[in-house]
C-alpha cells in the first residue's frame, strides 16, 4: 500500500482511512488484533509516530482499543458513542 506524501490528506489520515475500511469489510474482524506497528511500517513505509497518530484516530473513533501487554484490537462492540 502506498501512501500520497504529496496531496492534501495527511498520511496518517489515509492510514487510518485503510484501516478503518478494512475493519468494516471485516478484514479485521472485531476481537482480532491489528498489525503490529512493525509490520505497518513495512506495509506503508511510514514512520512509527505516523502509525500511532493513525492508530490514535482509530482509538478516539471507538474502533480499536490497546489491550495492555498484547496489542491492540478491534473492538468487539462497534463503535462507542459519547
Amino acid at each position: 500500500m502506498t501512501i500520497d506524501r504529496e496531496g492534501p490528506v495527511p498520511p496518517y489520515l489515509q492510514i487510518a482511512a485503510v484501516l478503518r475500511t478494512r475493519i468494516a469489510d471485516g478484514s479485521i474482524p472485531p476481537g482480532r488484533r491489528i498489525p503490529s506497528l512493525v509490520e505497518l511500517e513495512a506495509e506503508f513505509q511510514a514512520a512509527r509516530d505516523t502509525l500511532r497518530k493513525a492508530i490514535q484516530v482509530l482509538k478516539d473513533e471507538g474502533l480499536v482499543e490497546t489491550v495492555q501487554g498484547m496489542g491492540i484490537f478491534v473492538v468487539s462492540d462497534g463503535p462507542k458513542s459519547d
